[in-house]
């Protein structure tokens, strides 16, 4: 497996990823999160044209997994409620992470590969998306609060630190 930069000319797949992942969230009781038009392929797009839209292909090249990994500091990150950030470090934050098919293992690779290249992650979801708030508590990432999307909806918010990760190890 690999992990590369996405291509426009990857958006036709990326979107079926996105709509697998959407029926996945479906299928396990998150009936809101990413409604019918997100991640639309002009979000796709401007993430491909910042260079922070990444794919994980198998040895064939087929385009499994995808995921934005942007450098902060990320405005919706900015307040948080119900909690706080354990501290005010650099961080990337990771969005828009979605598998063709669950339980591969490529969450993890992809967090494993994040962390490659970070010291801080931080990550959120939605309330309902009991799928990812596994991943992330198995993973070892700790719920800091909620943070608001500029449409003003509500997310559980996580963060990590590869100290931590390492620690957990």
């Amino acid at each position: 497996m690999i992990i590369r930069k996405a291509t426009y000319d990857d958006i036709p797949l990326l979107m079926d990823i996105f709509e697998a992942a959407k029926a996945i969230m479906r299928r396990s009781g998150n009936m809101h999160q990413w409604g019918s038009d997100y991640p639309s392929e002009e979000v796709v797009g401007r993430d491909i044209q910042s260079g922070v839209s990444y794919v994980v292909c198998d040895e064939q090249g087929a385009i499994l997994a995808t995921m934005a990994f942007i450098p902060g500091p990320d405005p919706t990150y900015s307040v948080i409620y119900d909690g706080e950030w354990p501290d005010d470090s650099p961080y990337y934050v990771i969005h828009r992470i979605a598998v063709a098919e669950p339980g591969g293992g490529l969450a993890r690779m992809m967090l494993d590969w994040a962390f490659e290249r970070t010291d801080t992650l931080r990550i959120d979801t939605h309330r309902d998306n009991c799928i990812m708030h596994h991943i992330l508590q198995k993973y070892g990432f700790k719920r800091c609060g909620v943070i608001l999307l500029a449409n003003g909806d509500a997310r559980d918010a996580y963060y990590m630190t590869k100290t931590l990760k390492d620690a957990d190890n």
